[in-house]
């Protein structure tokens, strides 16, 4: 589920009809752009793990589809760190596209900005994943070409 497109159609920035066709392209995308990444590198992979596509290991090649929190953070503290840098996007984007705020900045200078400023300060924990669009259908795709379900 896309935390933007939910916030925009709650606001009424977006009509509810569209949601699940905005939903449905953002995972189709997000599926599809792991697919062609594991294409593209597919040959590299393979030579550099042998065939063994683990997520954790030496060997690990699962970070390049999906984010992983690090090892010390709990689910209690990565569902946080999460929530947490969601609602900051959120925040940021909603500050930046406000028609009613005088020093709202043209392009896309403020809204990159946020996001840096979220990756650096929040990246850490959870390796920066934001919005399941982004997070969900990457896992699902490694789990599918090998990885299996240690990717969830």
């Amino acid at each position: 589920l896309n935390a933007i497109t939910l916030t925009r159609c709650i606001l009424g920035n977006l009509p509810w009809r569209k949601l699940p066709a905005y939903l449905i392209g953002q995972l189709l995308s997000s599926f599809t752009a792991a697919a062609t990444v594991f294409g593209l590198y597919y040959d590299a992979l393979y030579n550099y793990t042998k065939g063994n596509f683990t997520v954790t290991g030496p060997t690990a090649m699962a970070s390049i589809f999906s984010t992983y929190p690090a090892p010390c953070v709990s689910l209690l503290g990565g569902f946080f760190t999460e929530f947490m840098a969601t609602a900051m996007l959120l925040l940021g984007i909603l500050i930046i596209h406000d028609e009613k705020n005088n020093g709202a900045l043209k392009g896309m200078q403020a809204l990159l900005m946020d996001i840096l400023v979220l990756g650096i300060d929040l990246g850490m924990n959870t390796g920066y994943a934001i919005n399941p669009s982004w997070d969900l259908p990457p896992r699902v795709f490694t789990a599918i070409a090998g990885w299996g379900m240690d990717v969830f």
